[in-house]
């Protein structure tokens, strides 16, 4: 039977699998859930041998060229297979190391949007790096399967960076909007965030009712036992959500994500991309 609330570690050969690691541990240890590291293969990797096998050739030839393709295919499977497997047990020991007492581990070849979309029903909770493997070293730069992920995703998405530590101070970006609302939800009831101190930020355009809103998520929050503090302050969001994640030394942001169609994405850009960028802490994506 299927677990309905496990921690899935989505890791690749980045850089990131580590901390992707050391978030999943403290995530699953928090919400006493099993946990999973998984590790996608591609299906169709883009490798090959470096042999020039161009030009016309006679059917047995052709054939014996087949027949050692696909043996060579069958190498590269099993290495690329035995390679993962090294790879999660290392990553299954550091886990285990940090006091989760059995951490599973799922080697998979796919795609990675199909193969967490298939996972979905098991999971309360995904735990992957903002760049991948293939993405470029610079701090401002999102993996190019983030934003199509976590659209195709309906459970929450903890993204982390280059660093985890454990939280200490949690910020949440409120909006007034029904995501915000389920989000400060979420917050209330979820033993991910007991004990810690949460500082509830709301900015953008100022509303008529925005101070209202902001003191329905105050309370809420204090009523489910939670030390927290609440502000409203104008301006672009992302500059003073970026600026406050500083001054207030905050570990860990929790905000919606992608509220708008990818059209709309495309032509008006992504706050939550925008975000993400800007923030160099683990990020909690609600969809």
């Amino acid at each position: 039977m299927q677990e309905e609330n496990k921690v899935l570690a989505c890791v690749d050969r980045s850089d990131y699998a580590d901390t992707v690691t050391e978030a999943a541990t403290w995530a699953a240890r928090r919400l006493e859930a099993p946990m999973e590291l998984l590790h996608i293969l591609d299906r169709h990797p883009e490798s090959a041998s470096g042999n020039d096998h161009s030009g016309t050739i006679g059917f047995n030839a052709q054939q014996h060229l087949l027949e050692t393709l696909s043996e060579e295919d069958a190498a590269r499977s099993k290495t690329a297979r035995e390679q993962g497997r090294l790879f999660l047990n290392r990553l299954r020991e550091r886990a285990i190391a940090a006091g989760v007492p059995a951490p599973d581990v799922r080697l998979r070849h796919g795609e990675l949007e199909e193969t967490l979309v298939e996972q979905q029903p098991g999971v309360s909770l995904f735990v992957l790096g903002r760049r991948g493997e293939s993405a470029e070293a610079t701090h401002r730069d999102l993996g190019r399967n983030v934003e199509r992920v976590v659209r195709a995703l309906k459970r929450p998405i903890l993204a982390v960076t280059e660093e985890f530590r454990t939280p200490r101070r949690v910020m949440l970006a409120f909006d007034g909007g029904i995501m915000a609302r389920r989000g400060v939800e979420l917050v209330a009831e979820s033993p991910l965030f007991q004990g810690l101190p949460i500082h509830v930020l709301m900015s953008g355009k100022t509303t008529r009712d925005g101070t209202k809103q902001l003191e329905w998520a105050r309370t809420t929050l204090e009523h489910a036992g939670l030390e927290t503090q609440a502000a409203l302050v104008p301006g672009d969001a992302e500059y003073v959500i970026a600026r406050s994640v500083l001054e207030q030394e905050i570990d860990l942001l929790v905000m919606g994500a992608y509220g708008h169609s990818p059209i709309r994405t495309l032509l008006f850009g992504s706050k939550t991309s925008d975000l993400l960028r800007s923030a160099r802490i683990p990020t909690l994506l609600l969809r």
